[in-house]
């Protein structure tokens, strides 16, 4: 495929996957921030520098600072490129990003870590919108996410997705479908899958139920203690609580200031040994991939809170998970898994689930931008490393099939 060669109007950056990594294996940021400031006081920092610098406050604590720095770098450059592996790129992949904090965009580079895949990544945003011409690229991917902040990038790429020149991945549209309160009414009635209804209830509501003045019913039907309760828009476990009833919940209020929250029916997936299993999938291109399974004694896992790491036990039985996966849990779950990702319509997407009691698919959450990554030491955890590829290899592999049918129907 000729391109024209125009000159590169992107800007280089270190990126997402680099810094996270470097923080993660416990390297120090600061030095790199200091240099990156200096770049800036002497006014020679390229934009792609400001980005980085945005990213490595974020990752040091600092994200408000972090967001200014990037809203500051984005209202005058907007096309910034995470050069590849290799000198000639194989695929030209454009991520079409949102301007928010460093979990609101799918960390697509984590992905193409390693390959030989160039990324470009194009921030849409506010008062800007699209370039008129866009940037050469073969095949595109939305990574913004289903987030209230990414309504407007999702809504222009919307409008410019019918007369996009390649083939264009996780449309926009689908992924508003993902937003909590949308999400089990798409996946309603799947055989085999189970999902809460998930309820706006507002602060006023919650209050009157916690007096006895309301019913859990008259916020929605199948409501009863002991629920759930999250402020509305909060992720990664802010403020999620399970509340056993009416007083919990006068208690729970008292200590939030929130107007807005979601709820919805708790449900006991303890296994008869005690322990809580959570598993997340990625799935791609139609397919289920094993990326983790938590395994705690309390109901509110995510992976860091279940200290996988000190325990030989619970890594052998991840191992054995991921090792077994294709053959039983997906084979166990298939046609919930297919149906679930027809309906979602998305090109990669991840799932965080349990087994109920049942034996069910019990859903927690989908989403486009939880992260994929292979950083963990694979002295402790050598079974991931593997895994992770075959995701990663997933992934660039639907990337190559839908740019090669994209050449096809654009000759």
């Amino acid at each position: 495929m000729q391109h024209s060669v125009s000159t590169p109007n992107y800007s280089d950056r270190i990126g997402f996957a680099q810094l996270t990594r470097r923080a993660f294996e416990g390297g120090d940021l600061h030095p790199l921030r200091e240099h990156l400031l200096a770049r800036i006081a002497e006014g020679t920092a390229e934009a792609g520098e400001g980005l980085d610098l945005s990213l490595i406050a974020q990752l040091l604590g600092e994200k408000e600072a972090g967001l200014v720095i990037q809203s500051e770098v984005l209202s005058f450059h907007q096309l910034f490129r995470t050069p590849c592996a290799v000198a000639k790129p194989r695929l030209r992949v454009l991520a079409l990003a949102a301007d928010i904090d460093m979990g609101g965009n799918t960390p697509i580079e984590f992905l193409l870590e390693g390959s030989d895949i160039e990324l470009l990544t194009l921030y849409v945003i506010k008062g800007v919108g699209l370039p008129e011409t866009l940037p050469e690229h073969d095949i595109a991917i939305v990574v913004a996410s289903d987030s209230e902040e990414c309504r407007e990038t999702l809504a222009a790429i919307k409008q410019a997705a019918p007369r996009w020149p390649r083939p264009l991945l996780n449309r926009p549209e689908l992924i508003g479908n993902l937003d909590r309160d949308k999400l089990f009414r798409l996946l309603a009635g799947i055989p085999g899958l189970d999902i809460p209804v998930t309820a706006h209830a507002t602060r006023a509501q919650l209050l009157e139920l916690s007096q006895g003045k309301i019913a859990c019913e008259s916020i929605t039907g199948e409501l009863r203690f002991p629920m759930i309760v999250r402020p509305r828009g909060t992720h990664a476990g802010v403020g999620l609580a399970k509340i056993d009833d009416a007083a919990a919940l006068k208690a729970y209020l008292a200590e939030r200031e929130e107007q807005n929250f979601f709820v919805a029916r708790f449900v006991d997936y303890a296994n008869p040994d005690g322990l809580y299993r959570k598993y997340r999938l990625a799935m791609v291109d139609g397919k289920p991939y094993a990326c983790h399974m938590a395994i705690a004694d309390r109901w509110d896992i995510w992976y860091l809170n279940a200290y996988m790491a000190f325990s030989e036990e619970k890594r052998a039985e991840e191992a054995a998970f991921m090792l077994d996966f294709d053959g039983a849990f997906a084979a166990r779950h298939r046609s919930a898994l297919d149906e679930m990702s027809k309906r979602v319509g998305l090109d990669y997407f991840i799932v965080d689930c349990a087994e109920n009691s049942n034996g069910e698919l019990l859903v927690f959450e989908a989403d486009n931008t939880a992260v994929v990554h292979n950083m963990d030491p694979p002295a402790v955890f050598p079974y991931k490393p593997p895994q992770m590829r075959k995701i990663f290899a997933a992934f660039t592999t639907m990337l190559s099939r839908h740019a090669r049918a994209g050449e096809g129907s654009a000759a």
